[in-house]
């Protein structure tokens, strides 16, 4: 297949009528995008649907591609045909159609309540690193189009790429796009126990199984228990999947 630019930017989302006085919020959106940058590990950028370019990109998304940060802003969306493995490029292009479409569903007051996230492989100096990939709407044109949207990226703890889904703000309810079947499965939040958020964030501090037990007044196997049990729900195989896992749905 050949790939260019408009593959990204679907007729589905076409966005049109974008005044210079709504332009004036810009500003405020990328000082904002911009003191998160400075006060996380992970890359942001701010993709703008109107001009179809990137308004705003942290520096150490540049470094995370191994390119200059001026590179990345002329790059654009181009960032994902450059430095992306051709077969996942398909995964993308299906994912914003998919995204794009399950979004125009949603009722216009809730839009910007939503998220979607997957992970791929970003390409450096040849070396492929699979990354978390977030995107959320900032702002919406008048007809409910994503005009634009602040993405983070940081690195993956899963060893495939996809794991895709959408998810609202403060609901239990969540949408997983199944590549086999290419459809939207809505999906309930498996929550937790107040035992299981317990060793979960002890384990974050660094605590040993002993010291874990002899904090939370249990046995070493009921700390076992507590885990396989976690590791089985959440589909996990240890402890930095399942901590992956609880932050990215929010279920701690």
């Amino acid at each position: 297949m050949d790939y260019n630019i408009g593959n990204f930017f679907l007729t589905t989302n076409s966005i049109s009528g974008i005044s210079d006085e709504e332009y004036k919020k810009v500003e405020s959106f990328i000082s904002a995008a911009r003191a998160f940058a400075r006060s996380t590990y992970q890359c942001v950028y701010i993709i703008d649907y109107y001009k179809r370019e990137f308004l705003y990109v942290s520096e150490n998304l540049a470094l995370l591609c191994g390119q200059p940060i001026d590179k990345i802003y002329n790059f654009g969306y181009n960032l994902y045909l450059e430095h992306v493995p051709d077969k996942e490029v398909d995964m993308l292009l299906e994912i914003n159609k998919k995204g794009f479409d399950l979004f125009s569903s949603f009722p216009l007051e809730e839009r910007l309540d939503y998220s979607i996230q997957y992970d791929f492989h970003l390409i450096n100096k040849r070396k492929p690193y699979l990354i978390h990939h977030t995107l959320t709407p900032l702002a919406l044109a008048q007809d409910g189009k994503i005009w634009l949207a602040l993405c983070t990226v940081s690195m993956s703890s899963n060893n495939t790429p996809g794991q895709i889904v959408v998810k609202k703000e403060n609901s239990k309810e969540y949408y997983e796009y199944d590549l086999i079947r290419h459809k939207w499965i809505l999906k309930e939040e498996k929550s937790l126990s107040e035992t299981e958020r317990d060793v979960l964030w002890l384990s974050t501090q660094g605590y040993t199984m002993n010291e874990i037990a002899d904090k939370l007044c249990k046995s070493v196997d009921t700390i076992k228990s507590c885990k396989r049990s976690l590791f089985t729900r959440l589909g996990v195989k240890n402890i930095t999947e399942a901590l992956y896992h609880v932050v990215n749905y929010r279920l701690i």
